[in-house]
């Protein structure tokens, strides 16, 4: 029997019963990973002259403009050998000296992946000669595929945009930078977003010197552009909506077809047992995700997990309604004062987000 279709907000209860995250387990092979890295479904459509600076921030206005002509310079950017490229038109000089890449800096919400992604697109050059990704999506392919493929894999494009650069622990920060450096050498241009300056990123973090002493490496291969503003998310928004019961959020599961029913506890250590770079594949075919007793996360690894998670529906645009806690209760007070403060702001304003697009879902 074929389910019925019901009206998000509507009374009648679905006839098949929603999905359960907790019940996958997606397998992704390694060539997909590469693939799909492309701006996310939300950034499918946007393009510079879609964003619209905040005309109290030139840095807004100005960032549009560089990353403009950035793109333009790539236009005659393409491999004329190992380690070399043509730039800039029909010159034969070597690529540039200096940096290599932009790295667009600013706080949360104030249009840096949409400027990512529109220079993404506006680079004259086939998708599978540009590669998006987040930084963890990044180090999730290097998993995938081993260092030397990924450089093989990537030292053919044109153009890497990195969304959320963070570096979170001196493993990654020895990779990513050899990754990068090895990119540059093959004449691949960069860009990257972030919430601080390259040459701070590892500020507050456990063994600081050895991420400042690598972090001071990586910077040299980026122009960085200052992006200030508020949190556009919160921009002439109401508050985040209150959580609501959990008779709510069930009925409103079975109501919609395509969404899931996940009780959050078990959905946490559902995620422990799948790798990170499933998370997107985790949410295929997923329109909204119902979640019941939302509480605070119990430790650290867990709490990552969940940005992560966070940031493909996110991604995908993928509403979220729960009952429990509310989304700015997640994280304890030593989470969001500790070194991945960052992540974890990052993805309450992304959560509180989603929530609001969630609103439609619940019967008035």
């Amino acid at each position: 029997m074929s389910s019925s279709t019901a009206v998000p907000g509507s009374s009648p209860i679905a006839e098949t019963a929603p999905l359960s995250l907790c019940a996958l387990e997606p397998h992704v092979p390694a060539d997909r990973l590469v693939a799909e890295m492309v701006p996310p479904p939300r950034f499918d459509s946007v393009r510079f002259d879609t964003y619209v600076p905040d005309p109290n921030q030139p840095s807004q206005i100005e960032a549009v403009k560089v990353l403009s002509d950035f793109a333009a310079g790539l236009g005659g950017a393409h491999a004329t050998g190992a380690g070399k490229r043509k730039w800039f038109g029909g010159k034969k000089a070597a690529a540039p000296s200096g940096p290599r890449g932009v790295y667009l800096d600013g706080g949360y919400g104030v249009g840096k992946t949409h400027l990512l992604a529109s220079l993404w697109h506006a680079t004259p050059a086939a998708p599978s000669l540009k590669a998006f990704g987040t930084f963890v999506e990044l180090t999730n392919l290097v998993g995938a595929l081993g260092f030397q493929q990924t450089v093989r894999t990537l030292s053919g494009h044109r153009l890497l945009c990195i969304d959320e650069f963070e570096l979170d622990d001196p493993g990654d920060t020895v990779l990513v930078s050899s990754l990068l450096s090895r990119l540059v050498e093959a004449g691949v241009a960069l860009a990257a977003t972030s919430n601080t300056l390259p040459g701070k990123l590892g500020e507050g973090r456990f063994a600081a010197a050895d991420f400042l002493r690598e972090i001071q490496g990586l910077s040299s291969h980026f122009r960085p552009l200052r992006i200030d503003g508020e949190d556009y998310r919160h921009r002439g928004l109401p508050d985040a909506p209150p959580p609501y019961s959990e008779e709510q959020v069930t009925r409103a599961a079975y109501a919609t077809e395509g969404a899931s029913l996940d009780d959050f506890p078990a959905l946490l250590d559902h995620l422990a047992r799948v790798h990170p770079s499933r998370y997107g594949a985790l949410t295929d075919g997923v329109r909204a995700v119902c979640l019941t007793e939302v509480q605070p996360v119990p430790d650290q690894s867990t709490a990552l997990r969940l940005v992560v998670l966070a940031d493909r529906l996110y991604d995908r645009e993928v509403p979220v309604l729960a009952s429990g806690m509310p989304f700015d209760r997640l994280f304890s007070e030593e989470m969001l004062n500790g070194g991945y403060r960052k992540k974890y702001f990052r993805a309450i304003s992304r959560l509180t987000a989603l929530a609001r697009d969630a609103k439609g879902l619940v019967a008035q």
